[in-house]
């Protein structure tokens, strides 16, 4: 009888202590597994009894929380939601945020630390719980700039301020929208997403600051000129070979300028000339004698190879490592394996603009609780000095050539100094090329950095090209924010 009682005891035992485990497993080790599991309702619905805090721009939402009349209390609704994607994101019944939805959920929900104490005052006032504003650093008449003159393109437009790095315009085509995502029917939700994802314009890349990146052309060629000039071994008027054909070294392949032909005559050209003509054995031959460390080096204090969060996630843009001179050629002027987003080359734009120091791109300015207490207010912060101020003047001088009396004259503003640059990049041998303009004003007092991407061509293949298309973008863009 005792050695039954003794078994049973046992028995008795374990399953408590499997009891005690399995619940300290649930409560405390998967305890946030399972409140982010999509299949918990308990938790979905209590998310959405919170009046989630707006978005806004220039004060106004362009995303807010409405009564409903639902299981979930509140609606999440974007106001003119295909225009600020980009900016917003979006926040599901079922599956993960994106954009600021995302990246600042703590403050927008109301479960930040920093929202502790008022979210304890609303509750013993009997108020109810409701998340913080975040207002963004868009300016609204750039916004809308952008998407006006970027049109049907697929591409993006950025435009940032050179002195603080906030970033006043993200526009992405093509778009999608955010309200179809925030709907509470979570079989549509998923509907409408992998509708989404199978659309072959991927609507859903923010390509301002990642997707499938292109190469940045002859934008990069600034980059380029910036480590050439800081070596000391350069100054614009230096001299180059000026040959009309240029083999690879060590390959059968042969690099051709643009128009064809040599650099605007001459046995040699001076760097300014090629810069302001875009040509591109010049800058083959540059990058072989500059080395890709060199190169490297340069990208890299501007901000290629690096993470950024503004706060929302972005791609970093790439300059590979190792490579051989055949490549470096190649690299110098933005080809081979170099990839960019257009906030990339806009930082670049931004910091020749700002004296040489390469600013962090910022999309928020000021995060509020609901009774009006700034939660984190955002300062400029410095990436780093990619350039003397020596040579950024030197640059914008070049710059300003290139727009008045070179291959980016499209961007050509009455009465305003424009800097700029134009990119024509390859895809392949047949794939219709990617166009960039990336440049600021005024010049001389730079408010606006901006750049633009559009891809496949601008629709005309391989007979668009920068100057062409996305030249007058960005003109059309400055204007409308130098005239506001």
């Amino acid at each position: 009888m005792n050695r039954e009682l003794k078994r049973v005891s046992i028995v008795a035992l374990l399953m408590f202590l499997t009891l005690l485990v399995s619940s300290t497993i649930i409560q405390y080790v998967q305890a946030e597994a399972l409140e982010a599991d999509s299949r918990n309702s308990r938790t979905l619905y209590e998310s959405y009894s919170i009046e989630r805090g707006p978005i806004l721009v220039d004060g106004e939402p362009i995303a807010s929380s409405q009564p409903s009349d639902d299981n979930y209390k509140f609606q999440r609704v974007y106001a003119n939601g295909p225009l600020y994607a980009p900016v917003t994101g979006f926040i599901p019944v079922n599956g993960e945020a994106t954009g600021l939805e995302r990246s600042l959920n703590d403050y927008l929900s109301g479960q930040s630390s920093s929202q502790f104490f008022d979210s304890l005052n609303r509750l013993i006032s009997g108020q109810d719980p409701m998340g913080a504003s975040v207002e963004v650093a868009i300016d609204p008449v750039a916004q809308q700039a952008a998407w006006d003159a970027l049109g049907e393109q697929s591409g993006a437009v950025i435009v940032t301020e050179p002195s603080t790095g906030r970033i006043l315009a993200m526009v992405t085509k093509p778009t999608y929208e955010p309200n179809t995502m925030a709907v509470h029917d979570s079989e549509q939700v998923i509907a409408t997403y992998e509708g989404l994802l199978a659309d072959p314009g991927d609507p859903l890349f923010n390509r301002a600051t990642g997707g499938d990146m292109n190469p940045p052309g002859s934008v990069f060629k600034l980059v380029v000129v910036a480590a050439a000039l800081e070596s000391g071994k350069y100054t614009p008027e230096s001299q180059l070979p000026n040959p009309s054909s240029f083999t690879l070294p060590g390959t059968d392949s042969v690099v051709r300028n643009t128009e064809g032909g040599d650099c605007g005559g001459g046995a040699t050209v001076s760097l300014a000339t090629a810069l302001r003509l875009s040509c591109n054995i010049p800058f083959a031959e540059l990058g072989i004698e500059l080395g890709d460390a060199a190169i490297r080096e340069q990208a890299e204090k501007f901000g290629f190879n690096s993470e950024f969060e503004i706060p929302t996630a972005t791609e970093p843009s790439v300059y590979p490592r190792v490579l051989d001179d055949a490549q470096t050629a190649l690299s110098a002027f933005g080809q081979y394996e170099v990839r960019a987003t257009p906030m990339q080359m806009a930082m670049v734009s931004a910091a020749i603009a700002n004296g040489g120091i390469v600013m962090n791109p910022n999309l928020v300015d000021q995060i509020t609780a609901p009774d009006f207490t700034p939660l984190q207010e955002f300062e400029p912060r410095e990436f780093g000095r990619a350039i003397s101020e020596e040579t950024a003047n030197t640059m914008v001088g070049m710059m300003i050539n290139g727009v008045e009396n070179g291959a980016a004259s499209n961007a050509r503003i009455d009465g305003v100094s424009v800097a700029g640059k134009t990119g024509t990049a390859e895809n392949g041998e047949s794939d219709p090329y990617t166009l960039w303009f990336t440049g600021f004003a005024p010049a001389d007092n730079p408010q606006y950095a901006i750049t633009v991407l559009v891809e496949d061509g601008g629709g005309l293949g391989q007979e668009g090209y920068g100057n062409l298309i996305a030249a007058p973008i960005a003109k059309q863009v400055l204007e409308a924010v130098l005239n506001k």
